[in-house]
């Protein structure tokens, strides 16, 4: 197992999707940073904004990248299908069972590294950005939190994208689903049915990240919200995966 999931370690990052989807949740992760971050004395003045709030904000808005994190891990099972190679890797992995144990490790391993990047970065344009008006972040605990609920965001997108991309089996297909049910479908859900909405996966995210709205799930529950669809997600890719024709 172990070569095995080296093998597929290195196969995600062959090519250039990798950048392309790091460099894509960043530049928006950090447009949306900046815009919380910059002008803080304008915002302190006219908004009774705190360095605290500015510095969460910031931080906050780094969440984004979990949907980046996602799409690899859909991309990196679709690409299989859509270049032929599934069946040798199938071939090579052993079995059926053996290759989506590995993916989905892999996922979650890609989300991972997402999330400290995305962490990283978090910090790192915060300081820079309130650091061009002569200030300096405020860190409390309350902002690492946001940090870790970020990180955990990435973290289960991984897998998220992966048992989606085996269900889906189209490349571009998968890419329209993660992308329509993160940005139009739950956020529409949740404002039009907010008692159902907010047990959608996107939106219970928005717990973990401590977005802060009145309707949204506790913490607690919203994990456990994340880990059902997990799990569904788990069941119904590992069986079509292992029934279905491998093309």
């Amino acid at each position: 197992m172990r070569d095995l999931l080296s093998a597929e370690w290195t196969k995600a990052w062959v090519g250039r999707t990798w950048l392309v989807l790091a460099g894509a949740g960043a530049f928006m992760s950090l447009l949306a940073s900046l815009g919380y971050a910059s002008e803080p004395d304008k915002k302190i003045t006219e908004q009774h904004m705190d360095l605290t709030t500015i510095t969460n904000d910031s931080v906050r808005a780094w969440m984004m990248t979990f949907l980046f994190a996602a799409l690899f891990g859909a991309i990196f099972v679709t690409r299989e299908y859509t270049s032929g190679t599934i069946g040798r890797s199938v071939l090579l992995g052993g079995t059926r069972s053996r290759l989506f144990a590995a993916k989905a490790l892999v996922g979650t391993a890609i989300g991972a590294v997402s999330g400290l990047l995305a962490v990283a970065l978090a910090f790192g344009v915060t300081w820079g950005t309130l650091a061009t008006s002569s200030h300096s972040p405020e860190i409390t605990r309350e902002t690492w939190l946001i940090a870790a609920g970020v990180f955990a965001c990435n973290v289960l997108a991984g897998p998220w994208g992966v048992f989606l991309g085996w269900i889906i089996r189209h490349q571009i297909g998968a890419v329209v689903a993660l992308i329509a049910l993160t940005l139009l479908v739950d956020p529409a859900l949740v404002r039009l049915i907010p008692e159902v909405g907010k047990f959608l996966m996107t939106i219970a995210m928005s717990s973990v990240y401590r977005d802060g709205k009145p309707e949204l799930l506790s913490e607690p529950v919203a994990f456990l919200v994340i880990g059902g669809w997990l799990a569904i997600a788990w069941f119904g890719a590992r069986k079509l995966f292992l029934t279905r024709d491998i093309t």
